[in-house]
């Protein structure tokens, strides 16, 4: 299949890596000339805008970082609605279900159709074809897709409407800083106790407690202090404030969403936007005066 790509970072540049590996033909774009060039290297060809990429290929596929971005991509001046050969839209960013639904309502005026498919799992599922893709969209068009997008990792199809991949995707984000944030409390509480962080955590796995952060983010970011899980609190922080809103559209209480927000906002603004999520421990730590380290490294 021939495929536009935009968006060739953290995530895009492994989807994109596997789409080629798979065996198909990229057009790829990025403002960044470096992030380009890494792809080009594989095999994929480059396009000088979105526009241009929608001018050569039938399906595009964007990985962005936020709905801004997205909006701009698809709307606005030389972006994807402006492309004569496009005729699908495959958006593997997190915008939430509003913002799915406005750019689906605006690409189909112009005969495009959108396929929500929000991606989970990483950069390292990115990397290993193991990401959970929530597919939303036309059930035909997601069959056609479903080869290339089963490069990527799982397909779930969640269902036809635009932006139902987008709100399972936001349950799923919510869960994953609920576990984080919530397993850093324990964590803590336990080290100024005198545990050993190690050994909570490998009890936690083997009992009612364990979770995605203890099971995979602890031992391999957290405990070893690298902090390089590959998800940001910036990203964070906005895929819950998306999660908040749609709740409140929905007229869907949420009160562990809302301190899980305020917890990830104060992260965000002590440590900065750029940094890991997992680094939501460290402001945890600070204000119980220790620090968790592997076995026999607390201080």
């Amino acid at each position: 299949m021939e495929i536009g790509f935009i968006g060739l970072g953290k995530m895009g540049f492994h989807m994109a890596r596997r789409l080629i590996e798979a065996g198909h033909a990229l057009v790829v774009f990025d403002t960044r000339v470096d992030a380009i060039a890494r792809v080009t290297a594989l095999g994929a060809e480059a396009a000088k805008s979105v526009r241009e990429v929608a001018n050569r290929a039938e399906t595009l596929m964007a990985s962005l970082p936020s709905p801004a971005i997205v909006l701009e991509v698809t709307t606005g001046k030389d972006g994807v609605i402006e492309g004569s050969k496009v005729r699908r839209f495959v958006d593997l960013s997190t915008t939430g279900a509003r913002m799915a639904i406005r750019i689906a309502e605006a690409l189909a005026r112009r005969d495009i159709v959108q396929i929500d498919s929000p991606v989970s799992g990483g950069p390292g599922g990115a990397e290993k074809g193991t990401l959970a893709v929530m597919v939303s969209g036309p059930r035909a068009e997601i069959e056609r897709l479903r080869p290339a997008l089963a490069v990527f990792g799982k397909v779930f199809v969640i269902g036809e409407r635009p932006g139902m991949g987008q709100t399972m995707k936001l349950a799923n984000n919510f869960l994953s800083a609920t576990a984080m944030a919530a397993t850093s409390e324990a964590v803590v509480m336990g080290v100024k106790a005198g545990l050993d962080p190690a050994v909570m955590i490998d009890v936690i796995n083997a009992g009612s407690g364990r979770n995605s952060a203890s099971q995979d983010k602890f031992p391999r970011a957290i405990l070893p202090r690298t902090f390089d899980y590959g998800f940001t609190n910036g990203l964070m922080d906005k895929d819950l404030g998306l999660c908040m809103e749609e709740a409140a559209a929905l007229g869907v209480p949420m009160q562990v969403g809302g301190v899980v927000r305020d917890i990830y906002r104060e992260v965000t603004t002590k440590l900065g936007a750029d940094k890991d999520f997992t680094t939501v421990i460290q402001v945890v730590e600070a204000r119980a005066g220790v620090e968790v380290r592997g076995a026999g490294k607390r201080s």
